[in-house]
């Protein structure tokens, strides 16, 4: 009896996976279809359909797509690559099923993040033509290397865990091996194929083969940015720290105050950052920020008598703020890729591009009422999105922070004027100013479209957090 009746490639973006599938379809009885799961599109960006399943059809039950690739295979045993962002609602079955071959992808990853970054300035994401080959430099930017390797992180511990917790093996191939026909072979063997090949696929070319010094624009940056960072195995994935935070690297310190703040997305984040620089008399870009687990504890140890917070705010004045920067908006920081799904596959009725002139109150009232029932589905895992920090419950996002520490106080948005400045004056400060809203980039007011009826459906998508701080109707 196959040892296996599927297979999924763990593996993310830049880590060689479509080499890997390239050379995995080469042999006799293998077939691979591509990221089925991605919630974007399925197989592949131009793709309609897998064996027949299409992707309303997946998205609506997952299972169905996973079922078909195991038992409509044609000519053998299936499978998929899935990335760290891809459906949550299949993952605890494809880690847990002993029938599902696990093959784990890794790359070094300043490698894999140098090169997305050069594929994002290119537009080009394969290259099978070497005369084609565009070229540019990365920007390393450090905040946005922590995030990468925290996802990576995060990722790679829950699939070796499981696979722990569970008498599994999986088979861990590395960038290097790609290029390597035993590995290849190998792991055809361990599929269950019987064919081995003389050599391995060649239409797809290795596209930044310099060294990475000469790939990143800002490349000393980068080495004093690494260099500060807690000391992990880069080449290995799986075996990094596993109690890093993800959170660590967004909060914020004043300059010369000891207080840190602890943002949850979408909350009054640039009215409290402002507050903090206007503590010391500094500019916003004098806060203390970037941190890492290290540096946290060493900024901790070098203040005694530190203090730290949160704000958190109405569940519903914060689903208008992340609807409105993150989904309705084009501009930068918005999620563009999101915001196309939601309107193609989830009906979001937003325009195509920056709201205009005929996007009046009722048409605000109407996409972010569509947004509010779009977002219970999300956060019940309903849906093939991610859940993102600007729209996760406040308590949840409060637990992830207690994974490394826990803010002193909770303040309440509509409690920040007596609140904060209390807090800076038991840390010493002799008269801290009073915190000044900041506006914000809404087409239209919460107060301009609020009712009844949205503030039921705030209370169906945020039961959570209505019910664990005792927030009263936001009118």
């Amino acid at each position: 009896m196959p040892q296996f009746d599927c297979f999924v490639i763990f593996a993310e973006m830049r880590t060689g996976s479509n080499f890997l599938e390239a050379n995995i379809n080469g042999f006799d009885g293998l077939s691979c279809f591509g990221e089925a799961f991605n919630p974007h599109f399925i197989g592949y960006p131009q793709s309609e359909d897998i064996l027949g399943v299409t992707q309303a059809e997946r998205d609506l039950d997952p299972t169905r797509l996973l079922q078909q690739i195991r038992l409509a295979t044609p000519g053998g045993l299936g499978g998929f690559r899935y990335f760290h962002n891809h459906d949550p609602r299949v993952l605890d079955t494809l880690l847990t099923d002993r029938k599902i071959g696990k093959i784990v992808l890794t790359r070094n990853p300043v490698d894999s993040y140098v090169s997305w970054k050069i594929a994002r300035a290119t537009g080009q994401w394969k290259l099978t033509n070497v005369k084609r080959r565009k070229e540019a430099k990365a920007l390393f930017d450090a905040r946005e290397f922590e995030e990468h390797v925290a996802d990576l992180q995060a990722f790679q511990l829950r699939i070796m865990n499981t696979l722990q917790s569970t008498a599994q093996t999986g088979f861990y191939v590395d960038y290097d091996d790609l290029h390597d026909l035993g590995v290849m072979n190998g792991l055809a063997r361990w599929l269950g194929a019987t064919h081995q090949k003389d050599g391995l696929n060649t239409a797809l070319k290795r596209q930044n083969p310099e060294p990475i010094a000469d790939k990143v624009e800002n490349f000393d940056e980068m080495q004093r940015a690494l260099a500060r960072q807690d000391t992990f195995n880069l080449t290995r994935t799986p075996n990094f720290e596993p109690r890093r935070g993800p959170v660590v690297p967004g909060y914020v310190a004043a300059r010369d105050t000891p207080l840190l703040y602890m943002p949850i997305r979408s909350g009054p984040e640039s009215m409290v950052k402002q507050w903090l620089a206007d503590l010391d008399g500094a500019s916003a870009n004098q806060l203390i920020r970037d941190f890492t687990q290290g540096t946290l504890r060493a900024w901790k140890k070098e203040r005694p008598g530190h203090r730290s917070f949160t704000v958190i705010r109405h569940p519903l004045a914060r689903a208008h703020e992340a609807f409105c920067s993150k989904i309705l908006s084009t501009e930068k920081g918005s999620f563009k890729g999101i915001r196309q799904t939601l309107r193609r596959a989830h009906s979001l009725p937003i325009p195509e591009a920056a709201p205009g002139p005929d996007y009046d109150e009722t048409a605000h009232r109407e996409a972010f009422t569509a947004w509010l029932l779009w977002v219970k589905a999300n956060l019940s895992g309903q849906t093939a999105v991610r859940v993102d920090g600007h729209w996760a419950t406040q308590a949840q996002c409060l637990q992830g922070m207690g994974d490394f520490t826990l803010p002193d106080m909770i303040i309440r948005e509509s409690e920040v004027a007596t609140y904060m400045p209390a807090l800076a004056m038991q840390v010493g400060h002799p008269a801290p100013p009073d915190p000044a809203p900041h506006p914000t980039s809404a087409p239209f007011s919460l107060a301009q479209i609020y009712d009844d009826q949205i503030e039921h459906l705030a209370r169906e998508a945020y039961q959570r957090d209505y019910l664990m701080f005792g927030f009263e109707d936001w009118g």
